[in-house]
Order: structure tokens, then sequence, then C-alpha cells
């Protein structure tokens, strides 16, 4: 869990893996490497953030980098991010 402009993130792991499978032909279930390496790379992003997010200026604030702001917004909308 993480807090970012006052609201409260947590990592949703059953939706994360549900956005990487690949259900075969034969029934089997694989991993999209693509896919897996992306969301691993974006939560990366995420994660490490070192500047503090401007709570009056939300995300128009030149402190946040354009690869947080990419990475945070894809995962909240693809749901492997999400509020409590």
């Amino acid at each position: 869990m993480f807090e970012i402009l006052k609201e409260n993130y947590y990592v949703d792991l059953d939706k994360m893996d549900e956005y990487v499978q690949i259900e075969s032909v034969s029934g089997e279930t694989q991993i999209h490497l693509v896919k897996y390496e992306t969301v691993k790379l974006m939560l990366d992003v995420v994660f490490s953030e070192q500047n503090e997010v401007d709570e009056e200026m939300v995300f128009k604030s030149n402190e946040v980098t354009i690869p947080f702001k990419l990475a945070f917004n894809t995962l909240l909308i693809k749901g492997i991010i999400n509020k409590i």
C-alpha cells in the first residue's frame, strides 16, 4: 500500500496475473512476456519515484516525472493499481 495525493493505493496481484496470462489453444496458461516485463518496469518506476508529489498542483507539477505519470496512469487504468 502506498499513498499518493492523500489516497491509499495497492497493487492488485490477481488483476496483474490475469492481465499477463495467455491461454493457449491446448488449454495451457502461459505468460505474455512483453506485458509481464512492461508491467514490471512500470511498477519499478512507480515504486522508485524519488520526488515528492505536490498535493496542490496534483499531477501538473514539474516535480513528478513523465515516466512516473505514464506508468501510474497506465497501471491505474488497467486496474493493476487500485484505490483502497
